[in-house]
């Protein structure tokens, strides 16, 4: 099985369970991705796939893009190619589609995308400081404070927390349950909020472990 799909986020709604329970849902248009790319452990280093998705016209892409699509044998030019871990690379073939008939309804997913961008932010927004006092005369309402000593180190330390840009950065939700699988309209109906705006691109991944949580 693949290791991943690519899909758009189309918005938010609810749904009901056999119980009457109402559950907020991601609805994300993944697929049909096209397997562009097959990389294995003799040519490359390690086993993948590469996928393409989204068709577009040839202009909208550089000639080494356009080339590179023409040599695998696909139909149609697509604007977007990620690549996918997986462990036996022979099972697919250049061309192949992938749709979200991959998985399976209560199956948890890991998904990836580019957060809204906030523009530029205090650090009360953007790393959740307390201000400063509200009372008669104060004039740290809002203000950083000190960002370090002034004789010993007489600088101030990387990654130090400021204010600056917020969002529109990568972020991975993870272990997001899926609760339907809409095949014949490529749709993933994913329980909570994924990263993004509506239309932004998804990476939908099955969920595995991290660290030594349980």
């Amino acid at each position: 099985m693949v290791l991943g799909i690519l899909g758009r986020k189309v918005g938010m709604t609810q749904i009901f369970s056999p119980e009457g329970l109402a559950i907020p849902v991601t609805v994300v248009q993944a697929g049909p991705c096209t397997v562009t790319q097959i990389k294995t452990q003799a040519t490359d280093g390690y086993n993948a796939l590469q996928v393409g998705y989204l068709p577009t016209a040839e202009k909208h892409l550089t000639q080494p893009q356009r080339g590179h699509l023409n040599k695998a044998g696909v139909s149609q030019m697509l604007r977007h190619l990620r690549e996918f871990r997986v462990e036996q690379p022979e099972r697919y073939q250049l061309g192949q589609s992938l749709t979200v008939e991959m998985f399976t309804p209560g199956q948890l997913l890991d998904v990836a995308g580019t957060s809204i961008g906030r523009g530029f932010a205090g650090n009360q927004k953007r790393h959740h400081f307390g201000r400063g006092p509200m009372s008669h005369g104060s004039k740290n309402h809002r203000e950083p404070g000190s960002i370090g000593a002034g004789t010993t180190p007489g600088r101030v330390f990387p990654g130090l927390r400021m204010a600056g840009r917020l969002g529109a950065t990568r972020v991975t939700t993870r272990k997001l349950q899926l609760v339907q699988v809409d095949v014949e309209r490529d749709l993933l109906l994913i329980k909570g909020c994924v990263p993004g705006v509506e239309g932004g691109l998804l990476e939908i991944t099955p969920a595995k472990q991290v660290g030594n949580k349980r």
